[in-house]
Parts: C-alpha cells; sequence; structure tokens
C-alpha cells in the first residue's frame, strides 16, 4: 500500500525540523555528537533559508505524512554547457525520518523529485552520498541512479 505524501516548499518554521532530520542521518551514526538544540535558531540559517527561497533555481521541500514531517530534500536546478545545453537536477540534503525509512517514503519522496527535475527540462538528475552510507547507496542504485563518477569536497 502506498501512503500519501504531501510535499511543499519549506517555510522557515520548518528549518528546526529540516536540521533535526538532516542531524539525524549524519553519516557519522553513533559517532554523531547529539544535536544541541540551541543551534536550531542560529541566524546562519535563516539566512541560508533566505538565500535558498530566493532563487527560483533551488527548491526547498518537506514531505508530510498525517500533518507531520517525515521527510526533507533540496533540488537545485543548474544549466551548464554540455550534452548540448542540458539542465541538471541536483538532489541535496534528501533525509526520511528514522521511524519512517523502510517504508517507502524515501522511494516515493525521490521519484517525485525527478519528476519535478524531469518537469523543470532537465535532462540528468545527480546526487551525492557519502561513502560511508552504503544502505542509501543501494537505494539510489534501486532507483536507477548509477555510482558513475567519484566525487571530492574541498572545506573552505
Amino acid at each position: 500500500m502506498t501512503t500519501t505524501l504531501i510535499y511543499r516548499d519549506a517555510t522557515s518554521a520548518d528549518v528546526s525540523t529540516i536540521l533535526t532530520l538532516s542531524h539525524a542521518g549524519d553519516a557519522r551514526g553513533i559517532d554523531t555528537p547529539p544535536l544541541d538544540q540551541a543551534t536550531l535558531d542560529d541566524p546562519r540559517h535563516r539566512a541560508a533559508f533566505d538565500e535558498i527561497t530566493a532563487d527560483p533555481r533551488h527548491r526547498l521541500i518537506v514531505a508530510e505524512k498525517d500533518g507531520e514531517i517525515v521527510g526533507t530534500l533540496q533540488i537545485s536546478l543548474i544549466p551548464g554547457l554540455p550534452r548540448f545545453g542540458m539542465k541538471r537536477g541536483l538532489l541535496e540534503n534528501v533525509h526520511v525520518r528514522a521511524d519512517q525509512r523502510g517504508t517507502g517514503l524515501g522511494t516515493q519522496m525521490v521519484q517525485w523529485a525527478i519528476e519535478r527535475c524531469r518537469e523543470a527540462g532537465c535532462g540528468m538528475v545527480q546526487l551525492t552520498s557519502n561513502k560511508v552510507r552504503k544502505d542509501a547507496h543501494r537505494f539510489y542504485v534501486k532507483l536507477g541512479f548509477a555510482q558513475s563518477h567519484e566525487g571530492f569536497k574541498l572545506l573552505l
């Protein structure tokens, strides 16, 4: 049975819930330090939220089930010159609430996001996933994503 999710653009009132979901999905697992609730009101979060929502190429989405937020993701649309100007959709910060994992909600969320990218004219959807998140890798492969590139990051 498929659960009906309601997708909507996040509001500033959702920021602490999104941060909590992101923290719960931290790739460090048991080594993840506890979430410091005092940091949820840090003005840098609101500034980032405002920047995301001000740019029409970015959408910060929450998924609701029975009136509660059970997942989040960000969709960014990236124009490019290669492949005759093909636009790419980038999925970022994909998280499902811990008690809802394994229920098919993540599949529904990612498929919904792929369809939004398709509607926006994207010819490709891409994402990154931390190397230690093997379950997430199997999840994305099952959804049709190919592990075609090696990612690199440089913290500044």
